[in-house]
């Protein structure tokens, strides 16, 4: 297992949130994270990532307790997430948000630029060609030199998964990627996560609500409620299964297999 899960909590006060939740995500694989509002499960992302500290339990990446590691150690080991709400530098352009990326950069140090500008200017036209191959995969490459606060809310969601896409992770979280995008930017943005999934396997588990996206795109998909797992399976057997008919689809799929 890539990522492994083993009895979290966090308490916000009397309010437990995550409640000795556990779940496995295989490498490979595209796993989806269904559940209600309330359910747990940004704060389940948080815990993984290193946002929040949980009271109790461990996480497990790539065989190695990283349980409490902060955000930036887990980005160098390969671990990388989205947020539901996009958090570009708004006063940069695309192309800017994409290039400060990837961590230790020879130009970052002070010295750098006059003790060793060869490897500097070298280091720099290799991110640059990185960038733009970057951005031309996910179609943004005529935005490279907009301010990244003037693009819509589907483009920004392109520019979070370039962004994640700079730091050659092993394995991305992505926090609702559909929520606000457009029909045809969406269908767009799951074309991008397959591909990167079977072309350089990259894997992916993704919060989402719109179960339409789930049910394309995500096998297997973990179903969490009350702070814990509460089923796991392929996209029919969550869909046939009464309790997440019940709690969480209200019948879409139910009426539709009648």
């Amino acid at each position: 297992m890539q990522l492994s899960v083993q009895n979290l909590v966090k308490d916000f006060g009397g309010l437990r949130a995550v409640d000795r939740c556990s779940l496995e995500v295989r490498e490979g694989t595209i796993t989806g994270l269904i559940g209600p509002n309330g359910a747990g499960k940004t704060t389940l992302f948080n815990l993984i990532t290193g946002f929040y500290k949980s009271d109790s339990g461990r996480v497990i990446f790539e065989d190695t307790d990283v349980t409490g590691r902060p955000p930036y150690t887990l980005f160098r080991q390969g671990l990388c997430r989205t947020f539901q709400i996009p958090r570009e530098f708004k006063e940069m352009t695309v192309l800017e948000n994409l290039m400060l990326v990837p961590a230790g950069q020879c130009g970052e140090r002070i010295f750098s630029p006059w003790l060793q500008p060869g490897r500097v200017k070298q280091e720099e036209r290799e991110l640059f060609d990185k960038t733009i191959a970057t951005l031309e995969f996910v179609n943004l490459i005529h935005l490279k030199d907009e301010y990244a606060r003037n693009l819509s809310g589907g483009q920004k969601k392109l520019l979070e998964l370039a962004r994640a896409m700079m730091a050659d992770p092993t394995m991305i979280l992505l926090d609702e990627p559909g929520a606000g995008v457009n029909p045809t930017l969406l269908k767009k943005l799951m074309g991008y996560i397959e591909r990167l999934c079977a072309d350089r396997g990259i894997t992916f588990f993704l919060i989402e609500h719109d179960m339409d996206l789930v049910m394309a795109l995500c096998n297997p998909v973990i179903v969490m409620s009350e702070g814990k797992k509460l089923m796991e399976g392929t996209p029919n057997e969550v869909r046939s299964d009464q309790r997440v008919l019940d709690a969480y689809l209200g019948g879409q799929y139910a009426a539709a297999d009648r």
